[in-house]
């Protein structure tokens, strides 16, 4: 079975539209139409329901779902093992956040090396939109992230929170704050809908980031105030490059881990999850002092 009819077929599940996933999946409508039939011509059977009103998996379509999911995993997984070429022992995947990189990052490789010493890591830092994507896809065997998104092949673990506090190129109170200096954070849609709860005075600013290394380089050189994680935060104002914003309230960030649903219970993934809650509690208990 050609593993396209299986990504068409899982594509369609989620649009329900042969326009959208054709869109999406960059081929023509036709094309779509023909790999369906020639799915349903090896099951036996029809998947889908066509009508005006729309496109619907019969239920021979929903009994399929699931194994069509478990299909592809499969077959990604198994063109993975046969791409590490030189490599010895077991490959895992890791996405992290691109926040949380600077992180110890190297304390934590240490931990995984020490626990399992025959596996290869390849990091690869993203944004969790993508991360969530190559989990249920199978290109990544688990994922540090801001956004966990509900689908049926993933499974999230609360990893702890990180914290972001407000900066200044000078020093300066909230109150004191004026829009044309600052620059919003736009890390996550959690944090934004904080930003805009906490401070809605300084939600509608010229400038805006998405990403804390770009944030720290934008404040020293451009000079002016925002948020930036608290390691960054720390380490800008021992050089004496920034002040704390007086007043400004911190803003927490949950951090979570992700795998494919189908791992959850598998041993290997168990270990790594212990490592990463005990790397970010390590990083909790550092900020909050606690023992």
């Amino acid at each position: 079975m050609q593993i396209e009819l299986i990504e068409t077929f899982l594509d369609l599940c989620e649009t329900r539209s042969f326009n959208k996933t054709a869109e999406r999946l960059s081929v023509t409508q036709s094309t779509v139409s023909g790999r369906i039939k020639a799915l349903e011509a090896i099951i036996g059977r029809a998947l889908f329901q066509r009508s005006r009103a729309g496109t619907a998996l019969t239920t021979e379509g929903l009994r399929f779902e699931p194994h069509a999911r478990s299909l592809r995993h499969n077959w990604v997984t198994a063109l993975n093992a046969t791409r590490d070429g030189g490599m010895t022992g077991v490959t895992m995947r890791i996405g992290l956040q691109h926040d949380l990189v600077s992180f110890e990052i190297s304390r934590l490789i240490g931990a995984f090396r020490d626990t399992l010493p025959d596996t290869v890591f390849l990091f690869e830092a993203d944004y969790s939109t993508q991360m969530c994507a190559d989990l249920i896809a199978g290109m990544q065997d688990i994922a540090v992230l801001y956004s966990p998104q509900t689908h049926p092949d993933l499974h999230f673990e609360g990893l702890g929170e990180v914290s972001y506090v407000m900066i200044s190129t000078q020093p300066e109170t909230l109150q004191e704050m004026s829009r044309d200096r600052y620059i919003l954070a736009n890390y996550s849609p959690a944090f934004a809908h904080a930003h805009a709860a906490l401070l809605p005075d300084l939600a509608q600013v010229s400038l805006s980031i998405g990403q804390n290394a770009a944030m720290v380089d934008l404040l020293t050189s451009l000079s002016g105030a925002g948020y930036v994680l608290r390691h960054s935060a720390n380490a800008l104002i021992a050089a004496g490059t920034c002040h704390p914003v007086a007043n400004a309230p911190v803003i927490t960030q949950s951090v979570f881990a992700g795998i494919n649903a189908r791992n959850r219970h598998r041993s290997v993934y168990r270990r790594m999850l212990r490592i990463l809650m005990e790397h970010y509690a390590h990083d909790r208990r550092q900020v909050t002092g606690t023992p």
